[in-house]
């Protein structure tokens, strides 16, 4: 389960590291915090309505440097990032050297790191909510497959099974690094039991390329990880634990 990081910091290849934070910090820490962006993740700080809502979005970008940083043994405030077509970010060209990739997600208070060698990797997090695990939600954005294997379930399990399905599919779309470009109808993954992409319908060899996990994270969450290639080695991080 989530154990204390090692002194030495380094993904072998094949593995992958999940780390977790809380994102509710004290006054002091977000200062600190704050020191660590780049002007545009400053900017785009400073663009949230709600003041919690800037403040763990600061956190989550600062632990997201604090963790590179441990990796690459570079300062924070030193990483840069490119960003692809939707934005997912990447290490700047001049540091991707390392071959190190990572994802994060966040929700709530709740944010999740995944990081990796050489391979494409994607995660989510979502805080179960029984109002929005409705049929109608899922006609819209699952597959065929998808809603009518949700609708069979009994109503006391769609909620649970609706956020896997979510998470999963988050997760993949997040690997492929199109966001929702890619249309959350166009491929079937599992709601049960084991986590699986199984089908993408405009490339019938690609679910084969992907393996998707669930991460455990607490009875009222659910998380997924998609990976390209073969089934990682996991090792399950506390960020709070290493500060």
């Amino acid at each position: 389960m989530w154990s204390h990081p090692p002194e030495s910091l380094e993904v072998a290849c094949g593995g992958v590291h999940v780390w977790r934070a809380a994102l509710d910090v004290s006054p002091e820490l977000l200062v600190r915090f704050s020191d660590h962006l780049a002007e545009d993740e400053r900017s785009r700080a400073a663009r949230f309505v709600f003041p919690r809502d800037r403040d763990r979005f600061i956190v989550a970008r600062s632990v997201l440097r604090d963790i590179l940083g441990r990796y690459l043994v570079l300062h924070p405030a030193d990483i840069r990032f490119s960003y692809g077509e939707s934005g997912k970010p990447e290490l700047a060209p001049d540091l991707s050297g390392s071959r190190l990739r990572f994802n994060l997600a966040h929700s709530r208070d709740l944010a999740l790191y995944a990081f990796t060698l050489g391979r494409e990797v994607g995660i989510d997090v979502e805080f179960v909510r029984s109002e929005l695990a409705k049929e109608e939600i899922a006609e819209r954005f699952f597959s065929e497959r998808e809603a009518a294997e949700l609708r069979a379930l009994p109503p006391s399990e769609q909620p649970a099974a609706f956020f896997r399905c979510w998470t999963r599919k988050e997760a993949y779309i997040k690997a492929r690094g199109r966001g929702f470009r890619i249309p959350l109808a166009s491929f079937d993954v599992s709601l049960g039991q084991p986590a699986r992409l199984l089908a993408v319908r405009d490339d019938p060899a690609e679910a084969a390329r992907w393996i998707l996990c669930d991460i455990p994270v607490g009875r009222d969450c659910q998380a997924a990880l998609a990976i390209e290639g073969e089934n990682p080695e996991f090792f399950l991080l506390d960020w709070l634990s290493a500060t």
